[in-house]
């Protein structure tokens, strides 16, 4: 509202929003959502009915926000989804990307649980390798060129330069983009 962006709808239990802020808000664009078991990103992923979500405001003020964003990025693989950060941008990767990414342009990868993936224009290949929390990670990784990625499973978030966020939505919105399915 600050930024002067009309918002279509607000989703949430409400607890950390002011109420001048809610008072601006008409009735009908308000879905409030009282359980704590979910963060309102969670609420709000699991609730928006479209191929693409960009999150603003997950990345940055609170790591432990921040966290729980990329835990449900994971938990729910199968919604296609952008986290938008100062510098910087993340998502669950899917099971395959190419990326027009320059040469120098930093790739990083942070596994959420054990996955094994496939690179071309990495610096440093990933072929073969076994990444895991508390194991390996792929942190500033460049690329040489444009970068193609196949992760074998939904648990590998990918952190790119903000540059490449229009490309990116442009080919995760393909009709050929095939997202991971959702989890049982």
């Amino acid at each position: 509202m600050a930024a002067g962006v009309p918002l279509a709808a607000v989703i949430g239990d409400f607890d950390s929003t002011p109420a001048e802020v809610l008072a601006q808000i008409p009735a009908g664009r308000r879905h409030r959502i009282d359980e704590q078991e979910s963060t309102d990103f969670e609420k709000a992923l699991t609730r928006i009915d479209t191929p693409l979500i960009l999150g603003v405001g997950f990345t940055g003020a609170r790591l432990d926000h921040q966290l729980a964003a990329f835990n449900t990025l994971a938990a729910h693989p199968h919604r296609s989804c952008i986290l938008l950060g100062a510098q910087e941008i993340v998502l669950l990767a899917p099971p395959r990307i190419t990326l027009p990414t320059a040469a120098g342009d930093v790739v990083s990868l942070m596994p959420l649980g054990p996955v094994q993936g496939r690179s071309v224009g990495l610096e440093w290949p990933i072929d073969g390798l076994n990444f895991a929390p508390g194991g390996r990670i792929g942190t500033s990784n460049r690329a040489t060129g444009p970068v193609a990625l196949e992760m074998a499973g939904p648990e590998m978030l990918l952190i790119l330069p903000r540059s490449l966020v229009a490309p990116l939505v442009a080919q995760l919105l393909r009709p050929e983009h095939t997202p991971w399915p959702a989890r049982a």
